[in-house]
């Protein structure tokens, strides 16, 4: 288990990159522009993304007082990606540092005013889920803005180039 989610670590931190820096490449307009989907442009989903795993982190971490970004971040794309980028970097050390035993550690939480428990394995795995989620939904905006040169974020694009001699 714990080899599989320090891979999936690297993956999730190696696709966000490569379709933040695709993205990095339109322009304000295109990654602000208004598009039917959960979250209505590039920058919301990205915003959305980044949120998702800094709420995680905070509950990992045993925080009381949830900070939830979209109620106060207002920065450029690029804080956006960089904010994000070290959010990746930190899930990615944790899981190097994490040892086997502990990812079978129960850990509780309040969501939505309820308690909730979760094994911690579970929680990584629908973190980096959850991101490979939201990179289709910003494949599907990037090619409502005509975008038809898309980098591949395949889990098995990431292992052969990670692999690679």
């Amino acid at each position: 288990m714990i080899n599989l989610l320090r891979q999936y670590a690297g993956y999730n931190t190696w696709a966000n990159k490569t379709l933040l820096d695709k993205i990095a490449n339109l322009s304000d307009e295109q990654i602000h522009q208004e598009i039917a989907s959960s979250f209505p442009s590039l920058y919301k989903t990205v915003l959305h993304m980044w949120q998702a795993e800094h709420v995680w982190w905070q509950r990992l971490n045993h925080e009381e007082n949830i900070v939830f970004l979209s109620e106060s971040f207002r920065g450029s794309f690029q804080e956006l990606t960089t904010g994000f980028a070290a959010q990746n970097l930190q899930w990615k050390e944790w899981m190097d540092k994490a040892g086997q035993e502990q990812l079978y550690e129960s850990f509780s939480f309040i969501r939505n005013n309820e308690p909730v428990t979760m094994v911690l394995h579970d929680m990584i795995l629908h973190v980096f889920n959850h991101a490979t989620f939201h990179r289709g939904q910003l494949v599907t905006l990037l090619r409502q803005l005509g975008e038809t040169v898309i980098p591949s974020t395949d889990f098995s694009t990431f292992t052969r180039i990670k692999n690679k001699p």
